[in-house]
């Protein structure tokens, strides 16, 4: 894995690029709220392994990237950031397939990115994304929004991930801000409204039936706004939120894997 940086919407990004000089396609990768890039290694290098190079950005105030951390008043310079990494990745890998990859809050990310930007993508990976409604924006009801770290073992039955996360000094552990979740309103209403993703470009979603952290049926309620012809959905009985870092989490690759080979061959 390599690192670099490029310039954001709000200072500098930290971009992580795992290198493949035999690349056949490209990925983007797009991480969920208060974490970072660096949590993905082993999900990148399986699909290194599956003939992908992968990279991907810290969203600015997140992980090593600059700015206030978690606080995002807007989240459409966040998707032109995004972009701006695949278009970086694209003087690098030229006339590759891209496949932009979101989780959790990212997968809200990548989502708008392919209503604004659908020429860019062959394909879009949705990981437990964040659509429809998020429990989380109800915290906009207080006056106060209330600091109560999120209970780890939602993230995955393997209570070592939970150890690690809570251990990691680049992932946030306190409160939202307001701002944020007033933007995370502001664009889940943008998507649901805006179009489709339309027949032409596959989309897979993931999801585990028992995410606490983004229940799948608030979830749904969104993406069947904007689904098009082109979509699988896999969702995976006793998975919680990370499924790339769940038990299960070779299974969840290795459909990953099918469905890009399936449409890139």
């Amino acid at each position: 894995m390599n690192s670099l940086a490029l310039p954001g919407h709000a200072g500098t990004l930290a971009v992580r690029h795992w290198p493949n000089s035999s690349a056949r396609f490209l990925v983007v990768l797009s991480h969920g709220y208060g974490e970072h890039l660096g949590r993905y290694g082993p999900l990148a290098e399986a699909l290194c392994a599956a003939g992908a190079a992968v990279v991907g950005a810290d969203h600015v105030g997140h992980g090593e990237s600059e700015g206030e951390r978690v606080l995002i008043e807007d989240f459409e310079p966040v998707v032109d950031d995004v972009r701006r990494v695949a278009q970086w990745a694209g003087t690098e890998y030229p006339g590759l397939p891209l496949v932009l990859l979101g989780h959790s809050l990212g997968g809200m990310i990548a989502a708008r990115y392919a209503q604004r930007f659908p020429e860019d993508l062959t394909a879009l990976v949705l990981s437990s994304p964040v659509l429809g409604t998020w429990q989380a924006v109800d915290q906009l009801e207080y006056d106060e929004i209330p600091d109560e770290p999120i209970d780890v073992s939602t993230l995955s039955r393997d209570p070592a991930v939970g150890q690690a996360y809570t251990q990691d000094p680049l992932v946030w552990h306190g409160p939202f801000k307001r701002a944020t979740l007033e933007a995370i309103d502001r664009c889940l209403t943008t998507i649901d409204f805006d179009h489709p993703l339309g027949d032409a470009l596959p989309c897979l979603w993931v999801h585990g039936d028992e995410d606490e952290l983004v229940p799948i049926a608030e979830t749904r309620t969104g993406m069947d706004r904007i689904r098009g012809l082109a979509f699988t959905e896999r969702i995976y009985p006793g998975g919680r939120h990370e499924l790339f870092n769940e038990t299960n989490a070779e299974e969840v690759r290795a459909d990953l894997i099918g469905f890009l080979t399936r449409l890139l061959g």
